[in-house]
């Protein structure tokens, strides 16, 4: 990744592009979180973490930290940026729908009900006040980022850290976006309960934030596609060699790293 000084988030190069796609592509050997055909299998939302992870020299958090992968800048000493990193099979809905990326930003039923709660706001009334129920899940999520910025005694340069979007379809097309971390402001918003437990927030051609506070606690945002700060063209993953000597599956890998363990287990005792 180009750790050069930029004002906003640092943006990914082509050369990031095509080795993050190389690495996604390793994980149809049957490593992959997503089961596919003939032993093989696609990559899943940990996977792309950990490409992530890998490709930028970071690390792969696998927690409940506000960022999925943190990377050190070489250039400046204890500087850090975030990357957090959402995964959807919604490719389609960017090509063919609305033209919206995905994303869950948490489903902290408590965190977001804790902090509500802390403004008067509970489950008997905040049907009444949507404008003041959006403004603060916007605010809980951005107090998150806060609470890491180096600037507030944390590790991270929130300037240059972002959200990574990686969307992907049934036909095997893949396409990544990046957005700031900084979400809109909740009070340019529309506010309201289209039914009972959703509370939307729309901006002017549709609905930007979704929220069910009774039912899971997911807070999504939907920003529309190109509105990214940088966007890659659709993309499929590398085939897997296709020399008929090689075979993929989580039991061929087994028997190909522990042979003589393998043959063991395998012989019948009977």
């Amino acid at each position: 990744m180009n750790f050069e000084s930029v004002d906003g988030p640092i943006l990914l190069t082509a050369q990031d592009l095509e080795k993050l796609r190389l690495v996604l592509s390793t994980y149809q050997d049957g490593t992959g979180m997503l089961a596919a055909s003939n032993g093989k299998t696609l990559p899943g939302w940990r996977d792309f973490e950990r490409a992530v992870a890998a490709v930028f020299a970071g690390e792969s958090q696998e927690s409940k930290y506000v960022f999925d992968v943190v990377i050190s800048s070489p250039d400046q000493t204890g500087m850090k940026y975030g990357i957090s990193c959402k995964m959807r099979r919604e490719l389609n809905r960017i090509i063919k729908g609305d033209g919206r990326i995905t994303m869950e930003l948490s489903n902290s039923s408590k965190k977001f009900w804790d902090y509500l709660e802390i403004k008067g706001i509970n489950k008997t009334n905040y049907k009444h006040i949507p404008d003041e129920i959006g403004t603060g899940l916007v605010e809980v999520v951005n107090s998150w980022h806060q609470a890491e910025s180096k600037a507030i005694s944390g590790k991270i340069d929130l300037n240059k850290s972002f959200y990574l979007v990686l969307s992907w379809s049934k036909k095997g097309q893949y396409q990544l976006h990046q957005f700031p971390l900084m979400l809109p402001d909740p009070h340019a918003l529309h506010w309201h309960f289209p039914t009972a437990n959703r509370l939307c927030g729309n901006d002017d051609v549709g609905t930007i934030f979704e929220w069910y506070g009774e039912s899971g606690g997911q807070l999504k945002y939907y920003p529309l596609a190109h509105t990214a700060i940088w966007i890659s063209d659709i993309f499929q993953l590398e085939q897997l060699p296709s020399d008929d000597e090689i075979q993929y599956g989580i039991l061929t890998r087994t028997q190909k790293y522990f042979p003589r363990q393998w043959a063991e287990a395998c012989k019948s005792h009977l």
